[in-house]
């Protein structure tokens, strides 16, 4: 046979190939395949999974407080606050008599904090309503602060044995790969259809396993750029790997720009001490405390804000020269603080326990919860001579 024919014989088979799994996208596996795909997970989970602390546990609280932290939120960054506060709260009970500002403090750095009110209201739930005992199914999970769909079903497989799947991130972009899921994720239909594939694939018999293993494989192997297809345990029943997608998929809508919301901040002294404000109970950061800050650009300048700390903390401050501009990321927006340095002219006295803003020195501030963009204004004014 000549080599044009072979070569014709090639593209014909490879045509077929892409149509069979075209033909099967957006479907479940055959019975046949899901055994066979959950026996290969299973054996590579065992192999390769990392030894992290609240694998070694089935306990509820442990595994709670693992699933909470983990939301949004990588592995190695976890670890470290997950033993922390496990170490100054090991159990749903110590932690609800904790006041929330030690709650906070603890939580300090980790972002997303209304994962940490939540946190501590439901254990204050669970000891007030039902003497410390925790949810056994996913449903009755559901019923506590902060705890969603994705994190109830972690939760109940891994602790009850529950049959319920997962759908994380990680198990989104599997599955996306794995059934060619060619439509966009974040859209409401696809996800609920993600959830039906995920239900379908789970296995019965080890529920808590393969749930773990599907957020161990998406996070180690299908990577979201540069899958390692090579060394994964499904790549022979990847629908995206042999239509050659993998790399594509899964499709997200176009990220939106995040808006940016300049802010002028004062970093001001009086007498060895420095003003702290403590943001509102509800919205952005709420509970924490931080640098007094108005809205403004440059135009405003120091001006603006010494008019706000006259109107806010009756404090008559006089700002020097801006010390620096900080830009700090949140998922839906932007701050660009632009920090002043001053003096105050007088002060009246309080403290942290009392009152909605305080003065502190710089030993009581390391006892305050205090969110990452204002920990980088402290930064730049220690580094400022004199200071």
């Amino acid at each position: 046979m000549s080599a044009s024919l072979v070569a014709a014989a090639a593209r014909q088979r490879a045509t077929r190939r892409t149509a069979r799994v075209a033909c099967a996208a957006d479907r479940p596996h055959a019975p046949a395949e899901r055994r066979a795909i959950r026996r290969a997970l299973r054996a590579w989970f065992i192999r390769h999974a990392r030894d992290l602390p609240w694998r070694r546990t089935r306990e509820p609280y442990r595994v709670w407080l693992s699933e909470v932290m983990l939301q949004q939120t990588q592995v190695r960054t976890v670890v470290p606050y997950y033993e922390r506060f496990l170490a100054a709260f090991p159990s749903a009970e110590v932690l609800a008599e904790a006041p929330e500002e030690r709650v906070l403090k603890l939580w300090e750095g980790l972002g997303y904090y209304s994962r940490a009110r939540n946190l501590h209201r439901a254990a204050k739930q669970l000891v007030e309503r039902h003497a410390g005992r925790f949810p056994t199914t996913a449903d009755a999970w559901k019923a506590l602060p902060g705890v969603g769909r994705y994190t109830a079903a972690a939760i109940a497989s891994i602790v009850s044995g529950e049959r319920t799947a997962v759908l994380d991130g990680n198990v989104k972009r599997v599955l996306a790969r794995l059934c060619l899921v060619r439509a966009r994720i974040d859209d409401k239909t696809t996800l609920d259809r993600l959830w039906e594939l995920a239900d379908e694939l789970l296995d019965p018999a080890l529920p808590g396993d393969f749930n773990q293993a599907m957020m161990e494989l998406g996070a180690r192997v299908c990577t979201p750029r540069r899958p390692d297809c090579d060394a994964c345990p499904l790549a022979r029943w990847c629908r995206a790997r042999a239509a050659g997608e993998a790399e594509r998929l899964p499709v997200r809508s176009a990220r939106r720009v995040v808006p940016a919301v300049e802010l002028l901040t004062a970093a001001v002294r009086f007498r060895g001490r420095w003003l702290l404000a403590r943001r509102p109970a509800t919205g952005l950061l709420a509970g924490l405390w931080g640098w007094p800050s108005v809205e403004g650009g440059d135009s405003d300048g120091a001006g603006a804000m010494e008019v706000s700390l006259l109107e806010r903390f009756g404090v008559r401050a006089r700002l020097g020269a801006m010390l620096g501009t900080i830009e700090h990321v949140f998922t839906h927006r932007r701050w660009v603080l632009r920090v002043y340095e001053g003096r105050a002219g007088g002060a009246q006295r309080k403290t942290p326990s009392d009152a909605d803003w305080c003065w502190v020195t710089s030993n009581e501030m390391q006892a305050l919860p205090l969110a990452r963009a204002d920990q980088k204004v402290w930064k730049l004014v220690r580094e400022r001579p004199g200071t």
